[in-house]
């Protein structure tokens, strides 16, 4: 692992969406500010990017927007956030979501979190360090059914389909909800949201759908397979559950320096 690089990318979190399927853990709360092993889990995202060397932040907010800006501001002092709000999170999806971040995001490289992805930072530095323009995190030891999105990739991890409908059979794994966008492909990709949200009837399409239409022309996506780390989507209760119980303890920021000591104390234990 690389420790060293010249520009971090900036972070486009998803955090827009009502989170129903927690009820009632989200009946009071937005889905990213519940605590998992001690730390929110929006905390724990920001922290982990800090701890990558990463300082630009744009959120995409709709739903209980007020309390998570209250919330960010109050814990990060002096990192740069701009605040994206959609006003329409009720009748559209994380297609839409991504679209309204292009202006602040413009052709910067960026990385997308769903902002209810708990992972390890692992997970996040081997993402940054790699030299590939356009990366999707895929978990190959998922069972695979309807609800996953699903990545097909060739020998050399570049992608060929992406998407829920993909055939489970043939599918390499599930496409965690964090990606590597290049400064080259954001420009692409977002002119390919604004044209499917032209039409009423892609509102509800999630941004993957974008990303497929980008590979049928040919752009590359490659696959970073992630297995084996930590990491979890909360969309229910079960969920909630098992990522309290898969992470138990609270969020530390940890420096590349400081990760690398950690990594060569674990490699050579003191006898």
């Amino acid at each position: 692992m690389k420790y060293e690089r010249n520009r971090a990318p900036m972070a486009v979190i998803l955090a827009a969406g009502i989170g129903s399927r927690l009820s009632p853990l989200t009946d009071k709360s937005a889905k990213c500010l519940l605590s998992v092993g001690g730390s929110v889990i929006l905390e724990r995202m920001i922290r982990n990017c800090l701890s990558c060397g990463m300082s630009q932040f744009v959120l995409v907010l709709g739903h209980r927007a007020d309390e998570i800006k209250q919330f960010v501001d109050k814990t990060f002092r002096g990192i740069r956030v701009t605040y994206v709000i959609n006003d329409r999170y009720r009748d559209t999806n994380t297609g839409y979501s991504l679209m309204l971040a292009s202006s602040v995001v413009g052709t910067a490289e960026f990385i997308k979190f769903d902002a209810d992805v708990v992972f390890d930072t692992k997970i996040l530095r081997a993402l940054v360090d790699s030299d590939l323009p356009n990366v999707l995190c895929i978990d190959r030891n998922i069972a695979l059914a309807d609800e996953e999105v699903k990545v097909i990739a060739d020998d050399q991890m570049r992608v060929s389909e992406i998407g829920k409908s993909v055939d489970p059979d043939t599918a390499l794994g599930e496409s965690i909800g964090i990606e590597k966008i290049s400064p080259v492909t954001g420009p692409l990709l977002f002119a390919e949201l604004k044209g499917m949200m032209e039409s009423s009837i892609h509102a509800q399409d999630y941004y993957e759908s974008a990303y497929a239409r980008l590979v049928d022309k040919g752009v590359p996506f490659h696959a970073l397979d992630i297995t084996g780390m930590k990491w979890t989507e909360i969309d229910t209760v079960e969920d909630f559950a098992a990522a309290n119980a898969m992470f138990g303890s609270p969020i530390m920021t940890v420096s590349r320096g400081q990760q690398r000591a950690l990594d060569e104390a674990s490699a050579n234990p003191r006898r």
